[in-house]
């Protein structure tokens, strides 16, 4: 009897130190770290990140590219549905999904309550059952970021999703693993595209986006750092890391940022920002309140209501009265003359938001080279009756670091990276001795 008891104790000693072991394990990163890179070859600039997948047959990973959305609902790429996939039926070269049934609960929690927000989009009803399988797939609606239009996509069960770790300096030789609900689109869903992205990466609020699955041992924070260039990629960080941007590779970024409140907008699962007011060169542009601003990654430009941009294009033109105008360039309304210099330098644009602080927006952010001769201001006209007022688009975050903290509920920002002799092409990509 008592060789069981000391027995019984050995073992919960052994459970409880395992137990003690497993609370105190500290993973080997901070982080996980995508390079995200810039596309100039279609209608709009847009971005995209390089995430690891894999063949059905497990053998290689393959790299995909998809479009960076911080408003999507949901994943979708280009896949093909295959519900006996482990039987080796996939065709080769092919990413194939397992689908996710009709009358299950993903299904209609996708339709109804994590969809797009677009009534021109018709309603989707049930899908027709794979051969051999007998069960009605999932199709959603999906609305492509580049032309506007509607189609539809059968949501899967997905295959990991694998990217880099990272201590904020360097990439790390671990990998870290996500299974995300996603949708399977045809490849004729992407042809305007930029070459080579086939996928849009939801990174919102939605619980199908894919920061809701990197949960664990990361928190709920991410940073995003989009590249002005095309030669070097910018960075996407998720977790609560340090952030080091060469050359001053000891200079954490975070020491730069300015932060205020994100805002809960009903019927998107993006992100929203209050703006107080808007000043160029000591005056203030009044907007009434509060002013509800949007952060986009699909828009190009800073978007701003017609009452706005009036004034915003009133003080602006006001205060470079020394430049030569020039011919409005669409899709913008105040360009400049600048045959005589290879740049000009104009005054900051300063967003205020809560407690006084300020978002610069310096000229590299401001001012669009439109061809040799011509350079506009990048701001665009909305129209009266815009909503939001503000959508601030992505030349205004290219070479600025943000972060999007989601469980203090707080967004980061700091001005242009370029004052602080750096960029968002700056991250050291090497991997880490």
């Amino acid at each position: 009897m008592s060789f069981i008891i000391q027995l019984i104790v050995i073992v919960v000693a052994f459970i409880s130190h395992a137990n003690e072991a497993i609370a105190q394990f500290i993973p080997p990163y901070t982080s996980i770290v995508v390079p995200v890179s810039k596309h100039i070859d279609v209608a709009k600039p847009l971005y995209s990140a390089k995430i690891l997948t894999v063949y059905e047959d497990y053998t290689q990973y393959v790299r995909l590219n998809f479009l960076i959305d911080i408003d999507a609902p949901f994943i979708w790429h280009e896949c093909t549905l295959q519900w006996n996939t482990y039987r080796g039926s996939c065709p080769a070269n092919t990413l194939c999904n397992y689908p996710i049934s009709c009358e299950e609960y993903q299904c209609e929690d996708l339709r109804t309550t994590y969809s797009y927000d677009n009534p021109s989009c018709p309603p989707v009803n049930k899908g027709p059952t794979l051969p051999g399988w007998g069960y009605c797939t999932c199709p959603v609606k999906v609305v492509n970021p580049v032309t506007g239009s509607c189609g539809q996509a059968l949501l899967s069960y997905d295959h990991e999703y694998t990217v880099s770790t990272s201590n904020g300096r360097n990439v790390l030789s671990g990998l870290y693993g996500a299974y995300p609900n996603a949708a399977c689109a045809p490849s004729s869903s992407f042809e305007s595209f930029p070459t080579n992205v086939t996928g849009i990466m939801a990174l919102s609020t939605s619980p199908y986006a894919l920061p809701t699955y990197l949960n664990g041992p990361l928190k709920s924070i991410m940073a995003l750092c989009l590249p002005s260039t095309l030669s070097a990629p910018g960075v996407l960080f998720y977790g609560n890391s340090s952030y080091y941007l060469l050359p001053q590779s000891d200079i954490d970024i975070r020491s730069f940022l300015s932060y205020t409140s994100l805002i809960k907008h009903p019927n998107s699962f993006g992100y929203f920002i209050g703006v107080n007011a808007i000043v160029i060169k000591k005056r203030s542009i009044d907007l009434f309140g509060n002013t509800t601003t949007k952060l986009s990654t699909i828009d190009p430009y800073t978007t701003l209501r017609t009452d706005i941009y009036n004034q915003v294009v009133r003080r602006f033109s006001s205060v470079t009265k020394r430049i030569l105008p020039a011919k409005p360039v669409a899709p913008f309304g105040l360009c400049f003359d600048t045959s005589t210099k290879a740049s000009i330098k104009v005054p900051d644009i300063d967003l205020v938001v809560e407690d006084g602080k300020k978002w610069s927006i310096s000229t590299a952010n401001s001012i669009k080279q439109m061809t040799e001769d011509v350079a506009c201001l990048a701001f665009v006209d909305g129209g009266a009756t815009s909503e939001p007022a503000i959508v601030i688009g992505t030349y205004q975050f290219e070479d600025n670091f943000l972060v999007f903290d989601l469980e203090k509920s707080t967004f980061g920002f700091s001005s242009s990276l370029l004052r602080k002799k750096t960029s968002c092409a700056n991250f050291n990509f090497t991997m880490a001795s």
